[in-house]
């Protein structure tokens, strides 16, 4: 199934938004609540699934559903249509600060990997699905690089980052990032996990035990500052529970 052809807008700087247009008859598929609003002759509808398939059969959509359940996505899928007459918009943003990507699936060989909380929306026709990556380290220290999301299609798909945002084109080159700091990269792309150095640097050098390597020819995608590690600090200057209230006698 080709994917519907959308065009977009993208709004914002620090807290962005993506405004997409369909033509009537064109859906854009969305995670669960990603909503901001949408025009007047757009109607949504929750499916199980992306609706890439549209012949698949209940067990094939309660697999797919599982699958997506393993990255802490819904197990729903929100479809927004064009119904009405002329073009319209819908709008979504992304969960927390940062910067939204807009991929064209076709001009990056039709397959993208990222991680697993990176979706935002895509054209319909994308086909969404779990990727584990089958190295051994990855498994045991990938953290946030072990389960993968695939999408595959040839329309625009839209991921979601935090902090400033960086596209970098390997040519048979060879890049080692911290596991966190990486959104997504295309086909091509080898991914792997390996100890950051020796054992000095990985107990006191404050860069993590392992480091992810990507090597090959492709793009790949960075953000200066993943959700987990904003998260972290948060609750690193968070007042301590139990103490007592200010202006308590």
């Amino acid at each position: 199934m080709n994917c519907h052809e959308v065009d977009y807008d993208i709004i914002g700087h620090d807290l962005q938004m993506v405004e997409i247009e369909l033509d009537p008859g064109e859906t854009v598929i969305a995670e669960a609540g990603a909503m901001n609003y949408m025009e007047q002759g757009i109607e949504f509808e929750t499916k199980m699934g992306d609706g890439s398939s549209p012949n698949q059969g209940m067990i094939g959509k309660l697999f797919g559903a599982g699958k997506r359940m393993l990255t802490g996505e819904s197990l729903f899928m929100t479809h927004f249509s064009n119904q009405g007459v002329g073009k319209r918009r819908v709008a979504f943003a992304a969960p927390y600060p940062g910067a939204i990507i807009p991929v064209d699936m076709k001009a990056i060989g039709g397959r993208l990997l990222c991680q697993k909380d990176a979706f935002l929306a895509a054209a319909l026709g994308t086909k969404l699905s779990v990727a584990f990556n089958k190295r051994l380290g990855a498994g045991f220290f990938g953290g946030e690089g072990f389960i993968l999301q695939r999408l595959e299609g040839d329309g625009m798909a839209f991921i979601h980052a935090g902090g400033a945002v960086i596209r970098k084109e390997l040519n048979d080159e060879t890049l080692r990032v911290d596991t966190g700091c990486l959104v997504a990269f295309s086909d091509g792309i080898d991914y792997d996990i390996q100890l950051s150095g020796g054992l000095k640097s990985m107990l006191f050098g404050g860069e993590g035990i392992v480091l992810a390597t990507l090597s090959g020819t492709g793009s790949v995608w960075l953000q200066s500052l993943p959700f987990s590690r904003l998260a972290d600090r948060i609750l690193a200057h968070a007042p301590a529970r139990g103490g007592s209230d200010i202006g308590e006698n």
